[in-house]
């Protein structure tokens, strides 16, 4: 078999064909991950990011190039879960930009194609790392180049790309140390190549059927910190309405301005968030009709979605009279000064970060990462001139700075926060009457004084950080290694604190989880008071799943 070029009906059967590869593959990939804990979720991760694309590019019915494009950039883009998802996102964004302007496409729009992704990934990670999906990609950039001058059949093109992108995967140990100790390869390079060999088997007329995914539980579900009634009286404007904007021309400064400013003549709870491809919009009115027509201006419409808040506030009574709790619609009030996002885990978790005045949380976190859409959506809830988030999760803080690259109307900070922990020290250090950069500063560096311990249960036998470990044994966390291992949750809780604390400590912080007593909890603290007389130990009740205890050194 030999292809010269793919039109737009083909690539779309090969994206569709690369979500479906990759969900097949998704529990092997989580198993991947470097340390043996329940919540290795790249595989889910990666899905759930190309799922969120796959869903809109299998709703067009006459594609072109140009369009596909434009379903792959946005949805993926928005739907980016974990820093796994949100790299995967950018490479489809800088392949889409190349590919956008063709209406078929040859092995050298491809080449140029792979290698703007590599370059739009690398830039939208700070301190990007080798031996990660990066290199991956990189290296089947690199082997495209080189098969331009080589051929022009799109089969052996692709078949030499995949098998240079399988050796560079499995040469990934040699570039991370910790990934040849735990006998493994990198998970995220590992479901890129799902992702690649997905779309060529569809090349190839390989048949896959798509199906939309519809998740059953939201990872990312936005708690309002706080509610109150409103009777309909109070609803100037009945009708909510969303869609996103597809754009076909240039979308300007002005343009945002005009569209802005044309909404608020005819309603109110405006929020227009837009990038290069895509313009997101949200309007409160009393006729719909007028925001969709000012909005095909600009482009075509997708994800739209009208609701009758009158209707929805009477629907509320009724189950509340039935006895039903249900989520009452909130008045976001005045807008004020400064208000806050952070990602939690469990109720008691939960609780604490709204005694501390955070305005929203998105619960989610270690075994279910929100995405960027999450992000957006919990900004636009929030009637602020500046919104801290803390995302409390190394793999949530490129969700949160994507959604901050994506925000044009108000000022966003994202506070670096890669456990509860830090995000607890970052928002109790935060001070009404400094500035938000000097905020940003102080929360940053009073959050690094904290170290952190997590206790969990092992998902596989490996060898880690000069460590036997065996399926079910309990392991202690530190920030960087693991500290502690053993067969009593306890006793390997102890041992990791033993190691956390040194002689400047003051404070030892135990959040205990869904499956601790607050008896066994209130005995550790005992415990390591009894061996550390001068430090203090707090007690917390944080209920979150998976991790047996959460723990603050400060």
């Amino acid at each position: 078999m030999v292809l010269n070029q793919l039109d737009a009906r083909l690539l779309q059967k090969m994206f569709l064909a690369a979500a479906k590869s990759i969900e097949a593959k998704k529990e092997i990939i989580n198993e991947l991950n470097v340390f043996p804990v329940p919540d290795g979720d790249t595989g889910t991760n990666m899905t759930l990011t190309i799922m969120a694309a796959a869903n809109e590019v299998s709703q067009i019915t006459d594609p072109t190039i140009e369009s596909l494009s434009k379903a792959i950039s946005s949805g993926s883009l928005r739907g980016a879960r974990g820093n796994s998802g949100v790299i995967l996102s950018q490479l489809f964004r800088g392949f889409t930009k190349e590919i956008k302007q063709y209406e078929t496409i040859d092995v050298t729009i491809i080449s140029n194609a792979f290698a703007k992704a590599v370059e739009t990934a690398y830039k939208a990670v700070m301190k990007p790392k080798e031996g990660t999906i990066l290199t991956v990609a990189r290296g089947g950039a690199e082997r495209a180049a080189e098969l331009v001058n080589e051929t022009d059949d799109l089969v052996y093109f692709g078949a030499e790309v995949l098998k240079h992108m399988q050796k560079v995967l499995d040469y990934t140990p040699e570039l991370l140390p910790v990934l040849k100790e735990a006998g493994v390869v990198d998970s995220g390079g590992q479901g890129l190549l799902e992702v690649m060999q997905g779309a060529y088997d569809a090349m190839l007329g390989k048949e896959v059927i798509f199906e939309t995914m519809v998740s059953k539980t939201s990872a990312g579900e936005v708690k309002l910190a706080s509610k109150e009634n409103i009777s309909t009286a109070d609803i100037k404007f009945g009708y909510c309405t969303e869609f996103i904007i597809l754009l076909e021309k240039v979308f300007t400064d002005k343009d945002e301005s005009d569209l802005k400013a044309y909404l608020e003549s005819i309603g109110d709870s405006i929020v227009v968030v837009a990038d290069d491809e895509i313009v997101k919009v949200h309007v409160h009115s009393n006729d719909p009709g007028l925001a969709i027509q000012k909005a095909l201006t600009y482009g075509g419409l997708s994800r739209m979605k009208i609701d009758n808040m009158r209707e929805e506030h009477h629907e509320v009574l009724l189950k509340e009279m039935e006895g039903t709790e249900t989520e009452k619609p909130k008045d976001k009030g005045p807008k004020k000064p400064v208000g806050f996002i952070a990602v939690s885990i469990g109720e008691g978790i939960n609780e604490i970060f709204q005694g501390l005045g955070v305005d929203y949380l998105i619960e989610g976190g270690q075994t279910m990462n929100p995405s960027t859409e999450d992000m957006l959506l919990a900004i636009e809830e929030i009637n602020a001139e500046t919104i801290f988030i803390l995302p409390n999760n190394k793999n949530i803080i490129l969700a949160a700075n994507q959604a901050k690259a994506m925000t044009s109307d108000k000022n966003v900070i994202v506070i670096p926060s890669s456990t509860v922990p830090q995000g607890i020290t970052a928002i109790i250090s935060y001070v009404f009457d400094n500035s938000p950069e000097e905020n940003e500063e102080h929360m940053i560096e009073e959050m690094n004084k904290v170290k952190t311990g997590q206790v969990t249960y092992a998902v596989r036998d490996t060898n880690l950080d000069g460590k036997e470990i065996k399926q079910g044994d309990i392991m202690g966390i530190g920030d960087k290694t693991i500290l502690s291992v053993g067969s009593d949750i306890t006793e390997t809780t102890f041992s990791m604190i033993e190691q956390l604390v040194d002689e400047d400590t003051e404070l030892v912080s135990l959040y205990y989880g869904a499956d601790v007593t607050a008896e066994d909890a209130k005995e550790l603290a005992s415990k390591i008071m009894e061996q550390n007389p001068d430090i203090d130990v707090e007690v917390h009740s944080g209920g979150q799943p998976i991790y047996y205890y959460v723990v603050s050194v400060e």
